[in-house]
């Protein structure tokens, strides 16, 4: 058996798991994503433009000067040349300069924060569409996708009609994770008591893979989901047959299903509780527990704990306050729900001893 052909039996186990690979990043089918994939074709292109010629000239110089060419020139005091010096230096910045071009474009084009302008290539966005609402939460180790304007949500499973742009509000239950759809758009970080958005839009049919891009735990490889490009018709049916086989989410069923779960089945959800998104990003589902936007206010305020508890619940009351009243008047009905008024009995009674002084905090 000849050496060649030893090498070529040695390779089929690797050429074997290539066919495996899955290039839905290079030939993706929403708007977005194709963008980006073009930046990665002229971006390596641009590089191959120094790679190559290195990799050439590094294999030529040591076969044109190797110790048996007794051909080629040797001049031990060689120290300079022109020529190569403006290849050297004006071949790579004009590279960087053209890198930086296509960075700063593409870095607001492609702004996931950014509405969409454009269906495609060809198309630009109908201005009398509205654009599909779909607010993502990715939870130990599952995704949990909720349509308010639908008022329906799912469980590992997701659906949106094509050249429909959909506006994504993106948050997380307990550890920073990552929303990917190869196929529609790049990745974007989904962290707890925070919301990130992404706008993309799908131009095909078909039935594409999402996942967690980012390792959150025990579960992570098995956090995937399942999104569906329909046309129109057909997504309508997808909303019907969630709001005829689902059941009801509310805020107790939310707290149970947030609990840590693998391989979770895809699941319906024919009603929402009402604001249960805004609720799982201030962190306040459970109804006992303060919503952080609350506790950001209070902290607004100076926080002070029985101090502010009680300066901040005097607002909901409408009760005077000893400093500032004017400057907080116009937050009265944002923290309406802060404090009941046996917080306010407690604080007051509290900041009424000898050590606070009565008189700067009577009511």
């Amino acid at each position: 058996m000849s050496v060649r052909m030893l090498r070529a039996l040695l390779l089929l186990p690797l050429i074997t798991l290539l066919t495996g690979c899955d290039w839905v990043v290079m030939k993706p089918f929403g708007d977005i994503a194709i963008q980006q994939r073009d930046l990665i074709v002229i971006s390596t292109i641009l590089m191959l433009l120094i790679v190559v010629p290195v990799i050439f000239l590094t294999l030529f110089f040591a076969w044109r000067y190797r110790e048996a060419n007794k051909a080629a020139t040797y001049d031990p005091e060689w120290h300079h040349s022109t020529g190569l010096e403006l290849i050297i230096w004006s071949a790579p910045l004009l590279i960087i300069i053209a890198l930086g071009a296509i960075t700063w474009i593409a870095t607001h084009t492609l702004d996931p924060y950014r509405k969409l302008d454009r269906i495609d290539a060809a198309r630009p966005v109908p201005e009398d569409v509205k654009p599909l609402k779909v607010q993502v939460v990715a939870l130990d180790w599952k995704w949990l996708f909720i349509y308010p304007d639908y008022g329906i949500a799912t469980v590992n499973e997701m659906a949106a009609p094509v050249d429909v742009p959909i506006d994504f509000e993106i948050t997380a239950s307990t550890v920073m994770n990552a929303f990917y759809v190869p196929a529609l758009a790049g990745m974007i970080y989904a962290m707890p008591a925070m919301q990130t958005e992404l706008h993309a839009v799908i131009n095909k049919a078909g039935n594409y893979e999402g996942f967690s891009a980012n390792y959150s735990g025990h579960g992570f490889s098995h956090m995937r989901f399942r999104f569906h490009g329909l046309s129109g018709d057909e997504f309508d049916g997808w909303v019907d047959k969630v709001k005829a086989a689902g059941g009801a989410l509310e805020r107790a069923d939310y707290i149970e299903l947030e609990k840590p779960s693998e391989r979770e089945p895809v699941r319906y959800y024919a009603k929402t509780a009402p604001e249960l998104f805004d609720a799982v990003v201030n962190l306040c589902v459970d109804p006992n527990k303060m919503c952080m936007r609350d506790m950001m206010a209070i902290d607004a305020e100076g926080g002070m704990g029985l101090e502010g508890i009680y300066n901040v619940a005097h607002l909901r009351y409408d009760r005077p306050r000893m400093r500032g009243d004017a400057l907080l008047a116009p937050r009265r009905s944002y923290v309406a729900s802060l404090c009941s008024v046996d917080e306010v009995a407690q604080a007051s009674a509290v900041l009424s001893a000898p050590r606070y002084g009565s008189a700067r905090f009577a009511p």
